[in-house]
């Protein structure tokens, strides 16, 4: 005997009838329902669909049962400097890779339209990326970090002329890709406070940023108006980060400072905000990063420094 949705959904338990999106039933007596299972762990899931099974078992031949959940939203952590040089970006990456490293699904975002470099840092220059439904699908590494960057849309050392508008566009297509199973997006800012970093605030929203200084008194300056800015914008600052900080001699191995020393500790302090470590003035690093090798991806103090750093920003993830 055929029986029709309406009775179905009659004899179904109250929380299923409110969460139910459609029923149906085929030819062959099979009762094929859909559900909201937004909020709902995975015990909570599961009894629910054996409570729908229990209720329908005599009515129909056999009951299948989807559950749709909302797509979880992928937490953006902007890395940002107040000026140039100071090495944003190479941080950005290798915090990114030793996230990655430590098991975590991590994407990166070159949000510098002008002056892209993630390509070469993470070693796929020339790789474009493919798109779907009308969507990027962000280009991969051999580091575990999927990207996506302005530098994988045009051609090679061509530059950008875009009023402010267009960039903060082209930051939306990167950002709103693809990403797949990534839960937590790494956002390599331009330097400064200007349109994309703006862009990215109002229609995004960091759940949190990364300052990245260089010990010397200017960029200090210019770092602290990159944290005004994000608190302005209610972004909460998860720390600062010294980089080129200490220079060793290859040849004695005397330390020198040729940017200061203990200056981003000490403005973290006085601002009241984390400092997340020091990574230092290496040539290594250097050499490493123009051949497309982060060096997170591998050992030795200057990975660990990075590591650190990495490992600071998932405990501020994990306590969000």
């Amino acid at each position: 005997m055929s029986v029709d949705a309406d009775t179905l959904t009659a004899l179904l338990p109250p929380l299923a009838q409110a969460r139910l999106q459609s029923l149906k039933v085929t030819d062959a007596g099979v009762a094929v329902l859909v559900l909201d299972a937004s909020g709902l762990d995975g015990i909570e899931r599961d009894r629910l669909e054996v409570a729908i099974k229990d209720a329908l078992r005599t009515s129909v031949s056999e009951v299948r049962v989807a559950m749709m959940a909302d797509k979880p939203k992928i937490r953006i952590i902007a890395v940002g400097s107040g000026k140039g040089g100071v090495g944003k970006s190479t941080v950005s990456t290798n915090i990114a890779v030793a996230l990655a490293r430590m098991g975590r699904k991590v994407g990166l975002v070159d949000a510098d339209i002008y002056g892209p470099s993630q390509p070469r840092l993470l070693g796929n220059e020339g790789v474009k990326p493919k798109a779907t439904e009308k969507k990027l699908i962000p280009v991969p590494s051999k580091w575990g970090v999927p990207v996506l960057s302005m530098g994988h849309l045009i051609e090679a050392g061509k530059a950008i002329a875009w009023r402010g508008p267009m960039a903060g566009n082209a930051l939306g297509q990167l950002v709103d890709a693809d990403w797949g199973d990534i839960d937590t997006l790494i956002v390599d800012l331009p330097p400064g406070t200007g349109d994309v970093q703006l862009t990215m605030l109002q229609r995004h929203k960091p759940l949190g940023a990364v300052i990245v200084s260089t010990p010397q008194d200017l960029a200090l300056i210019d770092a602290a108006r990159a944290m005004q800015l994000f608190e302005v914008g209610q972004v909460p600052v998860i720390g600062l980060v010294e980089n080129m900080a200490g220079y060793a001699c290859p040849h004695c191995g005397e330390v020198s400072d040729p940017f200061g020393k203990g200056g981003t500790e000490a403005t973290a302090k006085a601002l009241n905000h984390p400092f997340l470590g020091r990574i230092p003035l290496d040539l290594s690093i250097r050499e490493q990063s123009d051949a497309g090798t982060p060096p997170a991806a591998g050992d030795g103090p200057q990975a660990e420094a990075f590591a650190a750093i990495a490992r600071r920003v998932a405990t501020w993830l994990d306590n969000q």
